[in-house]
């Protein structure tokens, strides 16, 4: 028995592990790669601010049909085919990425890297929380999450080493294609395959328990919200530095701030969540994050910009972490099911988002509108956080999901 346990513990670490990675080669590689090089290509290529956005925005379509596919699709095993799939998808589009200029096939390639996306953070996150609630582990996906800001930090890091080294925009987009082969492998390899019995492994069963559909509802909806927020400051963050005489050059700077905070931040969240249940912890993330949003267009000071940074990032990896395991401990059985539902929610506002932003930049010479107008529909998700809260208080088998 003792000798079951210390296997089952050792195969947890390497679960853990593979989860991380994933995100790093879907989500940190084949997505954020693109935030930091972002300026690099606008400079060295013929794309445009405009462009740029567009660019952002069929990424997040990508990952979007991703998330369809997770919310759609119930069984494991094609889940965990998907999940190895993805894993290949993001590494063959990040080396495509420099044998074109085209703007539409790279339209095409973003749109795939989106799509690829889903394979770390919906996908393998339900496998992941499954096989944690199967095996008595305490049902929480914010070590998994370390690799969405380990993601963020190591594509910041890698962009700020290779412009010291003069790279240009295709031999960085060659050099990230090479590091997400090297990760993608010990994520293939160290993800179990699942077990799809409906029973933990001492023989307890996995029983979903769903809450109002009113409550789904308004869960959507401040997702949405999250995702509108979260995106403006994902995409444009370096080129919105960037931008600024007095910064110039800090623009990488900034986003590795954005995953460093995003490294602690998901266990912190987690705390708060044990220690006060998910709506408050919720409300407090969406309020600090509204006020990470909004600091670029009130202050040019480095200073702000790299506390915007911080709390960005310190916040928006919460968000997603809290809701995400939220959804899957409503349904341990099929947990990418409410999981791919909210992130079709929260990949709605990142495909309209980074496109009316990229074009009110153009136009405008500056991100300031965009800023306020995510501020604005912030601020309306915390609203709709309240409204959450109170129904949970009406309804006490819903707070089941916010503590241990």
């Amino acid at each position: 028995m003792d000798d079951l346990h210390a296997r089952v513990r050792r195969t947890r670490i390497a679960v853990l592990l593979a989860g991380i990675l994933s995100l790093i080669v879907t989500v940190g590689i084949a997505r954020f790669s693109y935030t930091p090089m972002l300026p690099l290509m606008l400079a060295q290529t013929d794309l445009d601010t405009a462009a740029g956005g567009w660019l952002a925005a069929f990424n997040y379509a990508g990952y979007l049909c991703g998330a369809l596919l997770a919310a759609t699709i119930g069984d494991l095993q094609i889940k965990d085919r998907l999940y190895r799939a993805f894993l290949v998808l993001a590494v063959v589009t990040t080396l495509a990425m420099p044998l074109t200029e085209q703007f539409w096939l790279w339209v095409l390639l973003r749109f795939l890297s989106g799509l690829s996306s889903a394979g770390g953070m919906l996908i393998a996150s339900g496998l992941i929380l499954n096989w944690l609630i199967r095996h008595h582990f305490r049902s929480e996906l914010g070590i998994h999450f370390l690799g969405l800001g380990g993601g963020i930090a190591f594509c910041s890091l890698s962009v700020m080493l290779m412009l010291q080294w003069d790279w240009s925009w295709g031999q960085q987009w060659q050099g990230f294609g090479v590091l997400a082969l090297l990760l993608a492998i010990p994520a293939w390899r160290w993800m179990p395959r699942p077990d799809t019995r409906p029973l933990t492994i001492h023989g307890g069963a996995l029983v979903d328990r769903p809450p109002q559909p009113l409550f789904q509802r308004l869960l959507l909806l401040a997702y949405f919200c999250a995702g509108w927020g979260y995106v403006i400051s994902a995409t444009f963050i370096v080129d919105i530095v960037e931008r600024q005489p007095a910064l110039s050059g800090n623009g990488p700077l900034a986003f590795l701030l954005v995953g460093i905070a995003g490294i602690p931040a998901v266990l912190v969240w987690d705390r708060v969540a044990r220690l006060t249940g998910y709506m408050p912890a919720l409300l407090l993330a969406y309020l600090v994050q509204i006020l990470g949003i909004v600091l670029p267009a009130l202050t040019d000071s480095l200073t702000g910009a790299l506390l915007s940074a911080w709390l960005f990032g310190g916040t928006f990896i919460g968000c997603v972490s809290l809701v995400l395991t939220l959804a899957g401990r409503f349904f341990p059985t099929k947990p990418a099911r409410l999981m791919g539902r909210m992130t079709l929610a929260y990949g709605a506002a990142q495909i309209i988002a980074p496109a009316l932003t990229g074009m009110l930049a153009a136009r405008s010479g500056n991100y300031d509108l965009g800023l306020f107008i995510a501020t604005g529909v912030m601020l309306a998700g915390a609203l709709v956080i309240l409204l959450l809260w109170r129904l949970e208080q009406q309804e006490p088998a819903l707070a089941r999901g916010g503590r241990d």
